[in-house]
């Protein structure tokens, strides 16, 4: 048997079938003694939508300067994803600061839409011109 068992609701009648084929998987390992974890959550991004960050980080990170100093796109994902979060900062153990609570690969579809809008707006307020890898699908839709 397979070590985890794993399915995507997307509609009310699919997703009773889902759930009654994930006992019909489960039940055999509870009746064994087997404890089980069972988590639910919305879906994560999407490929697309994660496509569309990387292209807008990468023109950002090229075209703005932050307070006298280029940042990279792994750099202006932290700066953009700590500023739709809210996210706090402490001091690092050996100085500077640290971004505590950041993940993009966990984010739902819909924080995902509102992260590719706040970069919109970013971009748009600095002047950055986004070029079609990095337009050429609305991404918030997709939430």
């Amino acid at each position: 048997m397979a070590e985890a068992y794993k399915t995507t609701i997307y509609e009310a009648v699919q997703g009773h079938k889902a759930l009654l084929e994930a006992w019909n998987w489960a039940k055999p390992m509870v009746i064994a003694g087997h404890r089980l974890n069972v988590v639910i959550k919305p879906e994560t991004r999407s490929t697309e939508q994660n496509s569309k960050m990387w292209a807008m980080l990468s023109e950002i990170s090229t075209q703005v300067d932050w307070y006298g100093q280029k940042l990279s796109a792994e750099d202006w994902k932290h700066v953009l994803s700590a500023s739709l979060k809210k996210q706090r900062a402490v001091q690092g153990l050996d100085g500077g600061f640290v971004v505590l609570g950041l993940s993009t690969s966990k984010m739902t579809k819909g924080e995902m839409a509102d992260l590719i809008t706040l970069m919109e707006a970013f971009g748009a307020q600095r002047g950055v011109k986004f070029s079609d890898d990095a337009t050429d699908r609305d991404m918030r839709l997709a939430a």
